[in-house]
C-alpha cells in the first residue's frame, strides 16, 4: 500500500470519527455554530439512528443536511457494500431549489469530493461505482395513500443507509415507513429530518418531538434574542423587533423565530372556534364608526362559482351579496348602487383571473374609482410568498383583534378549509384551485372579504363622519345588517 493511499485512509478515518473535521478540511470553514457541531457529531454515534432538527427560520439547517449527505458518501463503505441514500422534501420543486443545489454547492467547493463524486439533477454518485454508491433525490405524492407514501424511501438495501428529509414539518409520518425498515437491516443507518415547527397532527417533525420522542434525538434551534444558545445567523435585533410587534404568542413568531410548535396545528389558518366566535360578535358604534367603509368583490363568470360583494366597515363585516351567472354590467350596476347608498370610500376587486379585470375596467369607465388586487402579486411584507398570503394573514389578525363577520355557512366552510405552509421561509396560502378541488367549492366569500384588506384600515374622511352616525342609528350595530337591502334602509 502506497504512502499516499495510507494517508488517504487515515484522513477518512479521522473524518468518520469527527464530522466537524470533515467540514474544516474540505470546505475551508474554520468555525461552526454550536448547534451545527452538536448535530454533526451525532453522525458517528451508533446509538443515534434518528436525528430531528426542529428549527426556526434561517439557522442553516439545509447546510447541515447537505454536509451530512456528503459525509455519508465519503466515510461509509466496505468491500462489496456501498452507501445508498435518499433525499426527500415536501415537493420535488422544493427539493430541487433548496437541499439538492446546496449539496452541489458544497461538493464543488471540495477538491476531494469533486474528484470522487458526480452531481446530477437526480443523483450524486461515486465515479468508480455510479450504480451502487449514491444519494438520490426523490419525491412523494401528498394525495396518495399511506401505503404508497410509505414506499418513498424504499430500495435502500445496504449495510450503509441514509435518509435525508427536508421541511419535515409538513411531511406526513407514513413517508418514514420504508426508511425505518432499512434501519433494521444495516450496519450504519441514519434518518435525519429537519424542518420548521409549522404543523402538528401526524407531521413527521411533530411526532418526532412528541409521541416518538423516545426514538428520536431532537435538537431545537431558536433565534430567540434572549436565548444564549440562539443561532447567530438570524439578526437578534430583527427578531426582537418582530417579537415586539407581534408578541411571543403569535403563531408565526413561535414557529419562525422561537422554533416552537404553536398550541394548535399551523396547517389551518382559521380554527372553527375562531370563525364561530367572530360570527357571534355584535359591535357597538364606537368600535368601528370611525373607520373607512370598504367593498370587496370576487368575480365569477359562469358555472358553480359565485360573484360575491362584501361590505366591511372597520371591525365589522356585513352580509355579503351573492350573484350567479351575472353579466359584467349587472355586477357593475350592483356595485354602483351599493356605493351610492352606503357611501363606500374604497372599492376593491380581485383581478387575479380574467373576469375581475373586466369588471374593474367597466367601473372605471363609469367613473367609479376601483382598486385592483392581484393575489399573485408581490407582497408589501417580505415574510409572505405573495399578496394572497399577506392579505389572508391580515384577515386572521383582524379576527383575533375582534373582527365580526355575519353568520354564513359558506364562510365557515371556506375559512376553516384554508391551509398554509412555508416555502423558502415565506408564509404561503394554499391556492384557490387547490382548495376548491379539496372541498368542492371555490373560496368566493372568503376572497371577497379578504380583498378589503389590501391596504391597512384607515379612519373615514371628515365628510363621512356625519353620514356614519346617521347610518349607525338605522343599522342597530349588528353585522347581520345588509347595506344592499333597500328594506333595511
Amino acid at each position: 500500500m502506497t504512502d499516499q493511499r495510507q494517508a488517504a485512509i487515515a484522513r477518512i478515518r479521522e473524518w468518520k470519527a469527527n464530522p466537524c473535521k470533515f467540514v474544516y478540511d474540505n470546505f475551508g470553514i474554520t468555525e461552526l455554530d454550536r448547534w451545527q457541531e452538536k448535530a454533526l457529531m451525532t453522525l458517528p454515534d451508533p446509538k443515534i439512528q434518528r436525528l430531528a432538527l426542529s428549527a426556526c427560520v434561517g439557522p442553516g439547517k439545509t447546510f447541515v443536511l447537505s454536509i451530512s449527505g456528503l459525509y455519508f458518501l465519503s466515510c461509509y463503505a466496505g468491500v462489496g457494500e456501498h452507501p445508498k441514500g435518499v433525499a426527500v422534501s415536501t415537493t420535488y420543486d422544493n427539493l430541487s431549489t433548496n437541499l439538492w443545489p446546496e449539496i452541489s454547492k458544497w461538493l464543488t467547493r471540495s477538491k476531494f469530493l469533486s474528484a470522487a463524486f458526480t452531481w446530477t439533477k437526480e443523483r450524486v454518485f461515486a465515479k468508480d461505482h455510479p450504480s451502487t454508491w449514491f444519494l438520490s433525490a426523490r419525491s412523494f405524492n401528498k394525495s396518495s395513500s399511506p401505503d404508497e407514501q410509505g414506499r418513498t424511501l424504499s430500495g435502500l438495501h445496504s449495510k450503509y443507509v441514509l435518509c435525508l428529509i427536508d421541511e419535515s414539518g409538513d411531511i406526513p409520518l407514513p413517508v418514514l415507513k420504508a426508511g425505518e425498515q432499512a434501519l433494521s437491516n444495516c450496519t450504519w443507518g441514519k434518518i435525519i429530518q429537519a424542518g420548521n415547527p409549522t404543523s402538528t397532527g401526524d407531521s413527521m417533525l411533530y411526532q418526532a418531538c412528541t409521541a416518538l420522542r423516545d426514538k428520536w434525538h431532537v435538537i431545537k434551534i431558536t433565534s430567540d434574542p434572549d436565548d444564549p444558545d440562539r443561532t447567530p445567523r438570524v439578526s437578534a435585533e430583527w427578531a426582537r423587533e418582530q417579537i415586539a410587534t407581534f408578541g411571543k404568542d403569535n403563531p408565526w413568531i413561535m414557529s419562525s423565530i422561537l422554533g416552537q410548535f404553536p398550541p394548535s396545528g399551523l396547517n389551518s389558518l382559521f380554527s372553527l372556534e375562531e370563525v364561530e366566535a367572530a360570527m357571534s360578535r355584535h359591535l357597538s358604534e364606537d368600535q368601528y364608526s370611525f373607520s373607512q367603509k370598504r367593498i370587496g368583490i370576487d368575480v365569477a363568470r359562469f358555472g358553480l362559482d359565485r360573484t360575491v360583494i362584501t361590505p366591511r366597515w372597520g371591525l365589522a363585516s356585513f352580509k355579503p351579496v351573492e350573484m350567479r351567472n351575472a353579466r359584467t354590467e349587472e355586477i357593475v350596476a350592483r356595485v354602483m348602487e351599493a356605493q351610492h347608498k352606503w357611501n363606500a370610500e374604497m372599492i376593491m376587486i380581485d383581478s387575479t383571473g380574467g373576469w375581475g379585470a373586466g369588471v374593474a375596467d367597466a367601473l372605471l369607465q363609469a367613473g367609479v374609482n376601483v382598486i385592483e388586487v392581484n393575489f399573485a402579486g408581490k407582497p408589501t411584507d417580505p415574510r409572505f410568498f405573495n399578496k394572497r398570503a399577506e392579505l389572508y394573514w391580515r384577515l386572521s389578525e383582524w379576527i383575533k383583534r375582534g373582527g365580526a363577520i355575519p353568520k354564513n355557512p359558506d364562510l365557515i366552510k371556506e375559512l376553516t378549509a384554508i391551509q398554509f405552509t412555508y416555502q423558502n421561509s415565506k408564509f404561503r396560502i394554499e391556492e384557490k384551485a387547490q382548495i376548491k378541488e379539496r372541498i368542492g367549492v371555490s373560496t368566493d366569500y372568503a376572497d371577497s372579504l379578504v380583498t378589503t384588506f389590501c391596504f391597512p384600515d384607515m379612519p373615514t374622511s371628515a365628510g363621512e363622519l356625519g353620514l356614519a352616525h346617521q347610518f349607525m342609528e338605522k343599522s342597530q350595530h349588528k353585522v347581520e345588517y345588509d347595506p344592499f337591502d333597500n328594506s333595511q334602509r
